[in-house]
C-alpha cells in the first residue's frame, strides 16, 4: 500500500481530536458533579478529587503559559520578516486594527442594549452589604506604562502574604513583550545582511517551539478534564441564583456575539460560519475552561494558521496582537452590562453621555488595560470614567468566575475571527484550507517537518 493512500484513510471516530475533546468534556463535567458533592473536609479543605482536577488543569494551563514568551517573540519577528516581503502589509495592520474596533463597537451597543432591556439592576437579589472596591483598578495611565518594557523579557514580579509568609512569583507582560518582538523584528529588518543569521536562527527556534507546541496540543483532552472539573466543583452552578438576570443578560449577549454577529460578518464576507467554528473550536473551548486569552494563544494561532488559512506570517502577528487588545467578552459586552447593573442598583441614572462613554472606554479601553489581568481592571476603568461607585464591583464578585468563562470564549473567537476577515479581504486567506473545517490534533500542524514519501 502506498504512503498517500496510507495517509488518506479515514480515522476511527474514537482517534479523531475532536471526539477526544468532547468526551473529556463530559467527563470533567461528571468528575466536577462528583467532586462537589463529596464536598470538604472537616477543616473546610477541598476533597482530594477536587485537588487532583485543579493540579491537572493548572499544570496544562501552565504548560501552554511557559510557550507563550518564546513563541510571541520568534513569531513576531519573523512575521515582521516576512511581512516586510508583502506589498500590503501597512494596509494589513490597519485592517487589523480597523476590525478589532468595528467588532468591539457592535459587542458593547449590544451589551447597552440587554442592559437597558433586561435591567439586571433592578430588584436584583445580592445584599448592598457585598459591595466592597476592589484591591486594584484600571486606569488610562497604565496603557502608557504597559508599553515601555520594564526588562527585555517583558518579565514582571509580584509578592503575595499567605499564612504570614510572603511568596514572590515572576510573570511575563505580554503587551511589553509585544513590544520588545516588534522591535526586535523592525531592528533586525534595518540591520539588513548583518541581522540575517539572527533571523536564520529565530526561524529555526520557532520551528522547535511549534513542535513543543504541538506535543503540548495534544495534552489538552487530558487538560479539559481537569479545568473543566474543577470549575464545576468548585463554582457549580448555585450562586448565579442571586444575580440570575445580570447573568443572564452578559451570557446572552455573549451568545448574540458569537452565534449571530460573527456568522453574519463572516457571510458578509463569503465565508461559511460553520467551517469557522470548525476550525476554531479547539480554541474556543480551550478558552471556556481555562479562563485565559494568554494560556490559549499558543492553540489561537495555531487554528488561525492551520484550521482557517491565514498566511503564517500574518497570523503571528495579528493574533498575539488581539490576544492583548481584543476581548469583545470582557471589554465590552461585560462591563457595559456591569456598569448599567451598577447603576441602576445604586439608583443613578445615565444620560446619553454616559452610554457614549461607555462606548468610547468599551472600544479603546482594552488596549488600556492590555498588560494587565483580569475584566475588573477593565470595569473598574469603565466606572471610574462614568463615575460610578466602584463599591460596586464586589457585587458581582460572587459569579465572575461562571461569567469569565464564556467571555474569554468569546475573546477568544474574536481574535481568530478578525485575522480571518481580513486575509479574505486583502485576498491571501488560503480558502482551501478554510472550507476543509479541520481541527488541530488530527495531523501534524502546520509548520512541523514535512515527512518524507
Amino acid at each position: 500500500m502506498s504512503h498517500a493512500a496510507t495517509k488518506s484513510s479515514p480515522k476511527p471516530f474514537y482517534a479523531s481530536f475532536g471526539f477526544q475533546v468532547l468526551a473529556a468534556m463530559v467527563v470533567g463535567l461528571v468528575l466536577g458533579l462528583i467532586a462537589r458533592n463529596m464536598g470538604v473536609d472537616a477543616a473546610g479543605n477541598p476533597n482530594w478529587l477536587t485537588v487532583t482536577l485543579q493540579t491537572i488543569g493548572s499544570i496544562f494551563v501552565q504548560l501552554l503559559r511557559a510557550l507563550v514568551p518564546p513563541l510571541v517573540f520568534t513569531a513576531i519577528v519573523a512575521s515582521i520578516a516576512n511581512l516586510a516581503t508583502l506589498q500590503n502589509a501597512a494596509k494589513l495592520v490597519w485592517q487589523t486594527l480597523l476590525w478589532f474596533a468595528i467588532t468591539s463597537l457592535i459587542a458593547v451597543v449590544i451589551g447597552i442594549a440587554l442592559g437597558l432591556i433586561i435591567q439586571p439592576g433592578i430588584g436584583s437579589g445580592v445584599a448592598q452589604e457585598a459591595a466592597k472596591a476592589p484591591s486594584y483598578t484600571g486606569s488610562w495611565l497604565d496603557f502608557l506604562k504597559g508599553l515601555v518594557p520594564a526588562n527585555m523579557l517583558g518579565l514582571e514580579a509580584s509578592t503575595k502574604l499567605a499564612n504570614g509568609s510572603a511568596s514572590t512569583s515572576l510573570n511575563f507582560n505580554v503587551l511589553q513583550l509585544l513590544v520588545v518582538s516588534i522591535v526586535f523584528g523592525v531592528a533586525a529588518l534595518k540591520a539588513g545582511e548583518a541581522a540575517k543569521p539572527f533571523l536564520a536562527f529565530n526561524q529555526s527556534l520557532l520551528t522547535i517551539v511549534r513542535k513543543i507546541l504541538w506535543w503540548v496540543i495534544r495534552l489538552t483532552p487530558i487538560g479539559t478534564v481537569g479545568l473543566l472539573g474543577r470549575a464545576v466543583a468548585q463554582y457549580g452552578w448555585e450562586t448565579l441564583a442571586q444575580l440570575g438576570w445580570y447573568a443572564a443578560a452578559v451570557y446572552i449577549g455573549l451568545a448574540i456575539v458569537l452565534f449571530v454577529v460573527y456568522p453574519l460578518l463572516l457571510s458578509a464576507h463569503g465565508l461559511k460560519p460553520s467551517r469557522f467554528f470548525a476550525g476554531a473550536w479547539p480554541a474556543i473551548q480551550l478558552a471556556f475552561v481555562s479562563r485565559s486569552s494568554v494560556g490559549t494563544l499558543p492553540v489561537t494561532e495555531t487554528v488561525t494558521e492551520k484550521s482557517l488559512g491565514v498566511p503564517r506570517e500574518y497570523a503571528a502577528f495579528a493574533v498575539p496582537l488581539g490576544a492583548t487588545t481584543k476581548m469583545d467578552g470582557c471589554a465590552a459586552i461585560y462591563p457595559a452590562i456591569s456598569a448599567i447593573f451598577i447603576a441602576q442598583f445604586f439608583g443613578v441614572p445615565l444620560g446619553i453621555q454616559e452610554y457614549v462613554l461607555i462606548v468610547f472606554v468599551a472600544v479603546l479601553g482594552s488596549a488600556a488595560t492590555a498588560g494587565l489581568t483580569g475584566a475588573t481592571v477593565m470595569l473598574t476603568l469603565t466606572l471610574s470614567t462614568l463615575g460610578l461607585p466602584l463599591e460596586g464591583v464586589g457585587l458581582l464578585l460572587a459569579i465572575d468566575p461562571i461569567l469569565d468563562m464564556g467571555r474569554t470564549a468569546v475573546n477568544v473567537a474574536g481574535q481568530a475571527l478578525v485575522p480571518a476577515i481580513v486575509s479574505k479581504r486583502e485576498g491571501i486567506l488560503d480558502e482551501r484550507v478554510y472550507n476543509a473545517g479541520k481541527l488541530i490534533g488530527d495531523d501534524e500542524p502546520v509548520g512541523a517537518a514535512p515527512q518524507a514519501a
